[in-house]
């Protein structure tokens, strides 16, 4: 049962000021281990966290969010770049640059033409099934690379016997090195105040210098350059481009979707009000500045932003304490940083991710017994197809599954409940009353060109084959904010051919956007079509007063 939402809770200075302090221990180690598993320098994740917390404490609505690097990103990017490059290691830095602008600007785009209002890109269990292949395929990449198996096979079929096979060629003081970080920070998570990760960092800090671990094969991370550049635009072909803009668009929705859903769950916990739009465009924001000063894709990752509300932040300032104690972290020990040894940042890595592979989130939609075969499929695609090809796979997935539930719309036959104002489906409510004379017809989704000539099509045969005389016709388009080509072309038609039966035509409930796109069409006087944005009990009373 879900618990009622709070009153909102009102800023709280030294609150936040702890809460900043308290994640900036979480944040930077997080950061420089996504690096690598995005196969970039180990500053291209700091400069992303600084982006996102600059970006979205200035523009953004959620005072619990924190916009960083996220796994998810770091794969795909990963992936794409590895894929396009063909080996060139200049080449795949360029790419990951030119994709991390695409996306801030696939993010500006997506907020200006207000495309906030749609939430959810992905199907929550397409997204779900995903984030576990996902994790799982992280996770043991981590492991290889801590022990010394380089397997190319994007195959996790393939990949996971190859990687035991190679048991005995495995650096086992990288992999205790791993085990005992993992222990540390499973103990240290048991404390929402403590920074586990800078913790477990400085520890292997010491212990390595002591253990002279390079000497037992166990690297460390090396030099963090933090010396920024001129922004500048990354020097590609147009193909290149053509390419980066198919990956970024997928990687947008995924952001998005992980986004909007660690935003939207906190608000609605704390009874928050948070806007879509103006997120989007902070989140654009972030990527651009990312991209410019050659940083990794950034979005409000659900791990860094539930760490920030345990901390006891009560507005976007503990964002802005957290970057500001980052900064003097890095001004003053970065040295000392790059001497964290590697087994460390893959063990943070498998931490934040091990939650991501927690069956209860999946097991929900067998036991509900829906949408189970999605949740396999995006597994699926993941670990047999890899990462960036599972990811678009996910995404023609969710697609597919809209476009299949909207354009499957019926028509529905409205009649009046119990003498009143009240219209419901007949088939639903076979005790409510038809008006005598008049039809009216409501499809049960959106019009689009998918379903419209279907749909209307389905309306002409209920007006042909009525058992009742029909003078009037009323068609609702309530579910319907606007009209698009196709569907103003079928409506053009639609009218003709109701016109041709002998009916008038009511369009009841019409939004403004479609009523504006009707209006302008010269069928709609020719053939006597009365638009209009009265509900259905005041198009039925219009049409009785014109037929007397």
């Amino acid at each position: 049962m879900s618990s009622a939402p709070q009153p909102v809770e009102q800023p709280n200075r030294w609150r936040d000021i702890l809460a900043g302090l308290s994640i900036a221990g979480l944040l930077l180690p997080e950061a420089v281990a996504y690096s690598t598993i995005a196969a970039l320098a180990p500053q291209a994740g700091v400069i992303a966290l600084f982006a996102g917390l600059l970006c979205y404490g200035l523009f953004g609505t959620s005072r619990f969010a924190i916009v960083s690097a996220t796994s998810s990103s770091a794969a795909v990017l990963a992936a794409a770049t590895a894929t396009m490059a063909n080996g060139d290691p200049q080449l795949r830095a360029t790419l990951a640059v030119g994709l991390v602008l695409v996306t801030g600007g696939l993010f500006l785009l997506a907020g200006i033409f207000r495309f906030g209002s749609v939430t959810s890109f992905i199907a929550k269990p397409v997204l779900r099934g995903f984030a576990f292949g996902l994790a799982l395929t992280i996770i043991l990449k981590q492991v290889a690379n801590v022990v010394g198996v380089h397997l190319a096979d994007a195959n996790l079929v393939r990949f996971a016997p190859q990687l035991l096979e190679q048991l005995p060629q495995w650096n086992w003081p990288a992999a205790a090195v791993t085990a005992v970080a993992l222990l540390l920070l499973s103990l240290f998570s048991r404390f929402p105040r403590v920074p586990g990760g800078l913790l477990v960092v400085v520890i292997g800090i010491v212990a390595g210098q002591w253990l002279n671990l390079p000497a037992h094969g166990v690297k460390l991370i090396g030099l963090i350059d933090l010396s920024l550049e001129l922004p500048n635009l990354p020097v590609l072909p147009f193909t290149d481009w053509l390419r980066l803009g198919e990956v970024g668009f997928a990687l947008v929705m995924i952001l998005y979707a992980e986004s909007y859903g660690s935003i939207s769950s906190f608000a609605l916990k704390h009874g928050d009000r948070v806007t879509s739009n103006r997120d989007l465009l902070a989140l654009g924001a972030s990527n651009l500045l990312s991209g410019l000063f050659h940083g990794m894709p950034a979005g409000a990752g659900y791990s860094a932003t539930s760490a920030n509300e345990a901390a006891g932040a009560t507005s976007r300032w503990a964002g802005g304490v957290a970057a500001l104690v980052v900064l003097v972290i890095v001004l003053t020990v970065l040295p000392w940083i790059a001497l964290t040894p590697e087994p460390i940042l893959a063990a943070i890595v498998m931490h934040a991710l091990g939650r991501g592979l927690s069956l209860q989130p999946l097991g929900r939609y067998f036991i509900w017994r829906r949408d189970r075969v999605l949740v396999l499929c995006a597994v699926g695609a993941v670990l047999v197809l890899g990462i960036l090809d599972g990811l678009l796979v996910s995404v023609a997935i969710s697609v597919l599954l809209m476009l299949k539930q909207m354009s499957a719309a019926d028509i529905q036959v409205l009649g009046r409940i119990d003498g009143g104002h009240d219209f419901v489906d007949l088939q639903r409510h076979p005790t409510a009353s038809t008006e005598p004379g008049v039809l009216i017809v409501r499809p049960s989704e959106a019009l689009f060109f998918a379903n419209v000539e279907r749909i209307l099509g389905a309306a002409l045969h209920l007006i042909r084959h009525s058992n009742a005389p029909v003078h009037t016709v009323i068609l609702s388009l309530e579910e319907t904010p606007d009209l698009d080509g196709t569907s103003i072309e079928a409506m053009q038609e639609f009218f003709l051919r109701v016109h041709q039966e002998g009916k008038r035509l009511i369009l009841a409930r019409l939004k403004h956007e479609a009523l504006t796109a009707l209006e302008a069409l010269p069928e709609v006087t020719a053939n006597g079509v009365i638009l209009s944005g009265l509900s259905v009990d005041g198009a039925v009373q219009q049409a009785l007063k014109l037929n007397t």
